[in-house]
């Protein structure tokens, strides 16, 4: 073998111009797989984070449209449907008639739905404390404050 070809083998590559690693959207899945792993095992009851929002906005809101629901907690009209059809499957939420307009069905939460959201609620509060927990208090502020403006 040439010396040439030796080198050539040897040498590192040149720095790549884009570097998964060092990606916004890369880093903030691997956050979001890590903050889904500690709600997974703490939430302490069969809930996805999806259908936790909706209880928790619900319980935060009182009744509202699913339409509005699903723009409250940042899903998609078939995301929140699904996640409205299984909550109510469970008896956690009802859907009635808008007494302001007919045309639009109400969501809330069933008394179960209530009781659910209240018992769930501290755990919800202990996983966003731990999924911060790596960073000083003034960092979980900064972070905080940052990610919003990123909305």
């Amino acid at each position: 073998m040439s010396r040439a070809v030796a080198t050539k083998r040897n040498a590192k590559p040149a720095r790549a111009a884009y570097v998964l690693d060092e990606q916004i959207g890369f880093i903030l899945r691997q956050v979001w797989q890590r903050h889904a792993m500690i709600f997974a095992r703490d939430i302490g009851i069969n809930l996805t984070p999806t259908q936790w929002a909706a209880l928790a906005k619900l319980q935060e809101t009182g009744p509202c449209s699913q339409n509005q629901l699903g723009r409250l907690t940042a899903m998609d009209v078939a995301t929140i449907k699904g996640v409205i059809d299984r909550l109510t499957a469970r008896g956690l939420t009802e859907t009635s008639p808008d007494p302001e307009d007919g045309r639009r069905l109400l969501v809330s939460l069933t008394k179960a739905g209530q009781q659910l959201a209240e018992k769930a609620a501290p755990n919800a509060l202990a996983i966003s404390r731990e999924t911060l927990a790596p960073l000083e208090a003034k960092e979980r502020e900064l972070l905080m404050v940052l990610l919003n403006k990123l909305r």
